[in-house]
């Protein structure tokens, strides 16, 4: 990788640290509280978000921020950092060690780099996917720093497939394969990368839950389908705080047409 590259990588990697050893320290011991959307957001999401956003400022000059607990229109800027500080809140107050802190740098409205930390889980995944960005940058998916991708089995009773609270109308009869419900949206996705699942859905995703995501499950040959409309690019002077992103996640293109019939019993 070129220095720009090592740059942006190194400083994901340092700032998801710092910020998730403090988190770790919060795990399980904070109280949450309601906002409109509905979602859960603890004091720890805000500092978070905050020291991520600082980092982002000091080191990135013009570079625009959009994130789920502060900046959440997109900036009409060339680069922007999408920032999701603690994916997962509900997990994180009930002392369940399933959550995240999600990165993604756009281009033009277009995710091109991801980065998503699971600090109880001791995970860090990373991905480049220059899709139609018409950048040259590295290609690949990796967790911990070593090469992951999607699995290439035929779906059964023997593997899994992820699903969101909201998207439980899938389970018809039929269905091949059996369900898990991890409460992170980042991290249903990325098990997807890994081979771990064969597929995901998500009924009401925001930006910043797949925008790190987006970029490392396709790195890792996965197929990304947008339930409503195209995900990215995204449009500047828009406010993301309501748009949802239906996705289903699949570990490759051909496994579609088994999934996509059972759809129609979910509400997106």
């Amino acid at each position: 990788m070129n220095d720009f590259w090592n740059t942006i990588l190194d400083f994901a990697e340092t700032t998801t640290n710092k910020v998730g050893q403090q988190l770790m320290q919060d795990f399980g011991k904070v109280q949450a509280s309601q906002k409109a959307d509905g979602s859960l957001v603890t004091q720890a999401d805000k500092w978070a978000d905050q020291e991520i956003r600082d980092a982002i400022i000091s080191s990135f000059s013009g570079y625009g921020i959009l994130s789920e607990e502060s900046d959440q229109t997109f900036p009409d800027t060339e680069w922007c950092w999408v920032i999701d500080p603690l994916d997962g809140t509900t997990n994180f107050t009930r002392g369940i060690p399933i959550w995240s802190i999600s990165l993604g740098l756009l281009y033009q409205g277009i995710p091109i780099f991801g980065y998503v930390y699971a600090p109880p889980l001791n995970q860090a995944f990373h991905g480049f996917w220059p899709g139609k960005s018409g950048l040259t940058t590295p290609t690949g998916a990796f967790l911990n720093h070593h090469p992951i991708h999607t699995s290439q089995d035929a779906p059964s009773k023997n593997h899994f497939f992820n699903l969101c609270s909201r998207s439980t109308g899938i389970i018809q009869p039929g269905f091949p394969c059996k369900i898990r419900m991890l409460g992170v949206a980042s991290y249903n996705f990325l098990t997807v990368a890994t081979g771990a699942v064969l597929g995901g859905l998500e009924a009401t995703p925001k930006v910043w839950d797949i925008a790190g995501a987006w970029v490392i499950v396709q790195a890792a040959g996965g197929s990304w389908i947008s339930l409503n409309s195209e995900s990215f690019p995204l449009s500047p002077g828009t406010d993301y705080s309501d748009r949802s992103f239906p996705s289903l996640v699949l570990s490759s293109s051909e496994l579609a047409p088994v999934f996509t019939p059972f759809l129609e019993g979910v509400k997106f």
